[in-house]
């Protein structure tokens, strides 16, 4: 089988893609700012805005855009449905006051919290920095003195400013020499409108920190930090299936079991002693995702509203007490269990094995497209695996819109006809207009496991970036299929290269010599 290609061949590769030289929307949009990078700027020298700062001023640029969308909503006073009718909504002001954070109860030990483990810590972290603010104001008389409710949301503001910081960093960590791709995540449509709805940046950084711990070989970190991630949101623990997958077809199964453990071990040290002392308050996230019906924003929720009565759970015996959706679960889970199973048989027969970011943004979206629960802000789940996985600046940017977009019918839906609102048949087509988009991309990350010679990440030779001990190692396991199975190397085959077609002008292919080399030192 053949060996990965020596150190030298691939030094002579470029190291940086430059978005306006490889993407032709990219190229478009940059003459709002004077045109595409010339083919003899000289970059790479600035000792301050190198791109990774360049890309968290960004994303700071777009949190403050975010923030100022929010202000009609600080104060708490919803008044004229002003949450809605000023598209500022955010889960965080009125549980504040539900789970008891306002009279400083403690989640899990004083109230039960909807929320998993370490979301619940989240909270009460971010309350205990506003209470102390609030009192360090009243003592001082110095600092502004703020409502008890617009504290602690600006306090969990700022925390969910500094997770989406971890994901822009990671990102463009995860990128390697396509570090720009990064900026499709720090100027973000849907992170302007829900980097405030709820508290799942924190998860989101905790999954991409570990993808990026995984990318640099250490699975027992990585298995740390995905475990955690669990405890915060449900969805990092999913990482470990396409995990599972490559590991099996590239022969690193130890790695992942030590990543799988890892993950384990750290789920548990954080629910097991909460669940041991407060198991009745620590058990309603589990109680009300099993009882709960179909999500506005699902593909559930269009079927009921065409005549799928049969989904809705019969009426329960036990007043105030629903009647589980038993066969609404079951569907659930079966149709996300089918999608796992043609993803696993892409994985293992596809001619190249597929990067790790494919499969993580496939099962992922397969999750939410299948599940009975998609609510807005779960989609920033998928915005970092989106872009590492297809990072084509046309599709993500169209997607990304329409995100953006279903949060206007959705609150306009919210207020009712009788208030200027509007039908729930525009609501359930902004819903089929997003699902259409996601399924999409998945279209066009299959097409590019399938056919990796137009996978963009895959060019010059690179296998597969935040793949870690994955990235050129060679098949062991691959089910039968007809044709070779893809040598561990990191140069593209020749038939790859000759599918790949001519370089955009001026792009990476043509600019030897030019001091390409220099990008390295940003």
């Amino acid at each position: 089988m053949t060996s990965p290609a020596p150190a030298a061949a691939v030094e002579e590769r470029p190291e940086r893609v430059f978005p306006t030289w490889d993407d032709p929307v990219a190229r478009a949009a940059s003459t709002a700012i004077g045109g595409p990078l010339g083919r003899h700027a000289y970059t790479g020298h600035n000792w301050f805005w190198t791109p990774l700062r360049i890309l968290l001023a960004m994303t700071l640029f777009t949190l403050a855009l975010a923030w100022v969308k929010q202000v009609p909503c600080l104060d708490g006073d919803w008044t004229g449905s002003k949450q809605y009718t000023h598209f500022c909504y955010s889960d965080t002001i009125p549980l504040w006051g539900i789970h008891g954070l306002a009279e400083g109860l403690v989640p899990y030990a004083s109230a039960p919290v909807e929320y998993p483990a370490l979301s619940g810590g989240f909270m009460y972290a971010a309350n205990e920095l506003a209470t102390g603010y609030n009192q360090l104001s009243a003592r001082s008389g110095l600092l502004p003195d703020l409502p008890g409710v617009q504290t602690y949301y600006v306090v969990t503001a700022l925390l969910l400013a500094l997770c989406m910081l971890v994901v822009t960093w990671t990102t463009a960590l995860l990128s390697r020499r396509r570090i720009w791709d990064a900026a499709m995540v720090a100027l973000s449509p849907l992170l302007f409108v829900h980097a405030f709805t709820n508290w799942d940046l924190f998860a989101v950084s905790l999954g991409a920190a570990g993808l990026l711990a995984w990318s640099r070989r250490h699975p027992v970190l990585a298995g740390v930090l995905l475990g955690l991630g669990a405890a915060a949101k449900f969805y990092p623990l999913l990482f470990l299936g396409p995990l599972f997958l490559l590991c099996l077809r590239a022969g690193r199964l130890r790695d992942w079991a030590l990543a799988a453990g890892a993950t384990v071990v750290a789920w548990a040290a954080v629910n097991v002693p909460i669940a041991l002392l407060y198991r009745e308050n620590w058990s309603l996230f589990f109680q009300l995702n099993t009882t709960r019906t179909a999500d506005p924003d699902t593909l559930w929720n269009i079927a009921l509203n065409l005549g799928a009565d049969f989904l809705n759970p019969a009426p329960s015996d036990v007043p105030d007490m629903p009647n589980d959706p038993v066969l609404l679960n079951a569907l659930t889970l079966i149709c996300f269990a089918v999608a796992c199973l043609a993803i696993a048989v892409l994985a293992l027969r596809a001619q190249r094995r597929p990067r790790l970011a494919q499969l993580l943004f496939l099962v992922i979206a397969a999750f939410l497209l299948t599940n009975k629960v998609w609510s807005p802000q779960y989609s920033l789940w998928l915005l970092p695996l989106a872009v590492l996985a297809l990072p084509r600046w046309k599709p993500i940017l169209i997607w990304q819109i329409t995100e953006a977009v279903l949060w206007v019918p959705r609150l306009l839906w919210y207020l009712g006809t009788d208030n200027n609102g509007i039908e729930v048949e525009w609501f359930l087509l902004a819903v089929g207009i997003r699902d259409i988009a996601v399924i999409a991309l998945m279209c066009l990350v299959v097409r590019d496991v399938l056919r990796p010679a137009g996978d963009v990440v895959r060019r010059d030779g690179v296998d597969d970036p935040a793949g870690g001990v994955l990235d050129g190692a060679a098949d062991e396991f691959v089910l039968h299929r007809r044709g070779p199975r893809w040598p561990a190397s990191a140069e593209a085959a020749p038939e790859e290269r000759d599918v790949l077609g001519d370089p955009v002008p001026g792009g990476l292919a043509d600019d030897r010599g030019t001091g390409l080399a220099d990008h390295r030192k940003e």
